[in-house]
């Protein structure tokens, strides 16, 4: 017995050993499971997004590749003419002669082309600013409606669990005699439509997200949390955006660049008016009797009797007076484009701030009374659908308003060519 009674604390042991390891081999790829699930993405403010673009967006990529070409193009555009190297063999004296020519381009023609390649490459440069700037303005343009459609989402489902609430409200008036089965029914019927609403909602939110996601260069489903708000901000005052406009536009800084590329256009085609020559020097052998060794030397010159490149210049000079035309069709148009979107802006974010601080405060406040006045019995079903459906309908007014407002601003620094500050 005695016996028996010691090994118990050794028995115990053994099973308590037995058992943690069954748990182990139980929990452990539990958790290596939960090791190899993906991180959360990390929330995304609005700058963030505009970095990642910047970086990740395809478009922008490729843009990016185009300088090297430009570059390449003002190497092409330095080189100089290859000699050319004759040699002949005739059965007349001098049986041999080896000749040398070297074109030698006159008027700084080489100098000229140059700086045109130079100038194209500014042009460039110009446009993938162009080309980043309205990568910016798609970024801010999808980020603002990504979270307006995400808070009509939220508007619809507070919808739906007020429809949810109000059918319990009538259910236990039903049962408790105090409303017809009628009532029940119309509020089955509202949640109903509440349910459908949120549905197409929440697909216009995966469908913004998508779009967003692709201008991000992430996985079509990453889904990362957007954290800066929907807030209007300050007041725009069109003086301070039309100066802005006037100078940081990527739209005239590109047309700088063009006309001083057509510039320099215009100084080559004046210098192709010099004509180019062609000195040559020749080595003669075998012109017996008479000599062993000879040589003779040769100028050759294109006489522009024909040919004068006067109608180039001509060409390139049109060319500019049009694109200086163009510039000062844009400047006018940007000043009047960025006038009006400030003032748009401006009176939609006026009118947002009368529904955030006035009307909305004002709705909740009404959809309470109307709740509690049904849930003692002081009014009719119809009254409370209808002022639900009538806050749902302010509130999504509002999420209009503020939309609205959101591209106005998108839309104005487009029309300004450059980020507000």
């Amino acid at each position: 017995m005695s016996s028996v009674t010691g090994s118990l604390p050794s028995l115990r042991t053994a099973v308590a050993r037995v058992v943690l390891a069954g748990l182990s081999s139980v929990l452990a790829p539990a958790a290596g499971a939960q090791e190899g699930q993906p991180a959360p993405p990390e929330p995304l403010t609005l700058p963030g997004a505009v970095d990642r673009a910047l970086t990740a967006n395809p478009t922008i990529g490729a843009e990016r590749l185009g300088r090297a070409i430009r570059l390449a193009g003002v190497s092409v555009a330095g080189e100089r003419l290859n000699p050319e190297v004759t040699i002949e063999v005739e059965k007349e004296a001098p049986k041999q002669a080896y000749a040398i020519a070297v074109p030698l381009e006159l008027g700084g023609k080489r100098g000229k082309r140059v700086a045109v390649s130079e100038a194209t490459l500014a042009v460039g440069d110009a446009e993938l600013a162009a080309i980043v700037w309205q990568v910016r303005n798609d970024v801010r343009r999808s980020y603002f409606e990504t979270l307006v459609a995400e808070a009509r989402l939220e508007v619809l489902r507070d919808q739906r669990d007020l429809a949810r609430r109000a059918l319990g409200a009538a259910q236990a008036r039903y049962e408790q005699g105090d409303a017809p089965r009628l009532d029940v029914l119309q509020v089955d019927l509202a949640l109903n439509a509440a349910e459908s609403e949120v549905t197409a909602a929440a697909g216009i939110v995966s469908a913004e997200r998508a779009r967003l996601d692709a201008l991000l260069g992430l996985p079509l489903d990453a889904a990362p949390p957007l954290t800066t708000g929907l807030d209007p901000g300050g007041a725009l005052v069109s003086a301070a955006t039309l100066e802005q406009a006037l100078t940081r536009s990527t739209e005239l800084a590109v047309l700088d660049r063009r006309i001083e590329e057509q510039r320099a256009r215009l100084v080559l085609a004046r210098a192709a008016r010099v004509p180019d020559v062609v000195p040559a020097a020749t080595l003669t052998h075998d012109a017996q009797p008479e000599f062993t060794y000879g040589w003779r030397a040769s100028l050759t010159m294109t006489v522009p009797l024909f040919a004068t490149h006067a109608a180039g210049v001509t060409l390139e000079d049109a060319t500019l007076q049009q694109l200086a035309a163009q510039r000062q069709a844009a400047l006018a148009r940007i000043a009047g484009e960025v006038t009006a979107a400030t003032v748009s802006a401006e009176s939609r974010r006026q009118a947002y701030l009368q529904y955030r601080d006035v009307i909305l405060p004002q709705a909740r406040q009404v959809e309470e009374m109307a709740q509690d006045a049904y849930r003692l019995g002081q009014s009719e079903l119809a009254a409370l659908l209808q002022t639900l459906r009538g806050t749902r309908d302010v509130r999504l007014r509002s999420l209009d308003i503020l939309a609205q407002f959101q591209l106005g601003v998108a839309d104005l620094e487009k029309a300004i060519g450059a980020p507000l500050p």
